[in-house]
């Protein structure tokens, strides 16, 4: 008698889907993903701090919009280049 784990596999399978990996991905692939998303917090931190600094010394408004708007694209394009990155390492782990 089959599991419902193995139903569901043959289910997969029988619609084209891979089946997920038995032993996940490798302990050097892991440090490596670890140490990527490491690497993203901090430049993330430096961010809101350098953020944080340059928003105290502006007074005008619109100067302010402006810096607020830069530091979202900012973090938004660190945190894709961390996505990216993480993906390369698993794809190259296959």
């Amino acid at each position: 008698m089959k599991s419902a784990y193995e139903l569901a596999l043959e289910r997969l399978e029988a619609d084209g889907i891979k089946p997920p990996r038995e032993g996940g991905l490798a302990q050097e692939v892991k440090q490596q993903i670890a140490e990527e998303r490491r690497k993203a917090e901090a430049k993330l931190a430096e961010l809101e701090i350098l953020h944080g600094d340059k928003m105290k010394s502006l007074a005008d408004p619109t100067q302010s919009q402006q810096e607020d708007e830069d530091h979202r694209l900012e973090k938004l394009r660190v945190k894709e280049k961390r996505d990216r990155g993480i993906e390369a390492l698993r794809k190259a782990s296959d």
